[in-house]
């Protein structure tokens, strides 16, 4: 033989043998089934949560369908507790003013009532004509008022006045 002849390769030194067919499809029917079974079992967690979301969607529309039916009330209540409490509130105004008023009056007729007490001569230094002619006699002209009596007098009248206002 000859060193110039070259042998044919052997089977494990080079190409690897031609696939099988039945083999292949053996390994792709695997394949297949555990893509399929790892996909459906991502789905059925997916179709649960679907599920869930369309159902909680349809229980979120309607809340929102009563709140709203609910606030509208809410709001009639409102109204009319606000028109309430506007009418009490202008009830209270007019018991103040008339309290107010009847306080003013009173304090009005206490400045005259000490007025009159004063000029009726139930205060020192006051004394009516009459009284004056009683004492003098009846013919004889009546006194003169003292200054300090009239700045008291006046005094009173003025203090009254301005407790008014």
């Amino acid at each position: 033989m000859s060193s110039s002849a070259t042998a044919p390769p052997s089977p494990s030194q080079s190409d690897p043998p031609p696939p099988d067919p039945r083999r292949t499809a053996e390994a792709k029917a695997a394949f297949t089934a555990h893509l399929t079974a790892i996909g459906n079992s991502h789905i059925s967690a997916l179709e649960s949560r679907v599920s869930d979301i369309h159902s909680n969607s349809k229980a979120i529309s309607k809340q929102e369908d009563d709140l709203t039916r609910s606030t509208k009330k809410l709001a009639e209540e409102t109204k009319k507790h606000q028109k309430m409490a506007n009418d009490a509130a202008g009830k209270l105004k007019e018991l103040g003013d008339i309290q107010n008023w009847a306080e003013v009056l009173e304090r009005d007729l206490l400045v005259l009532e000490e007025t009159m007490r004063r000029g009726e001569g139930e205060e020192s230094g006051w004394e009516t004509e009459e009284e004056v002619c009683e004492e003098n006699g009846a013919g004889s002209p009546a006194p003169s008022v003292n200054e300090d009596d009239k700045a008291k007098a006046k005094k009173t009248i003025t203090e009254g006045v301005n407790s008014h206002e």
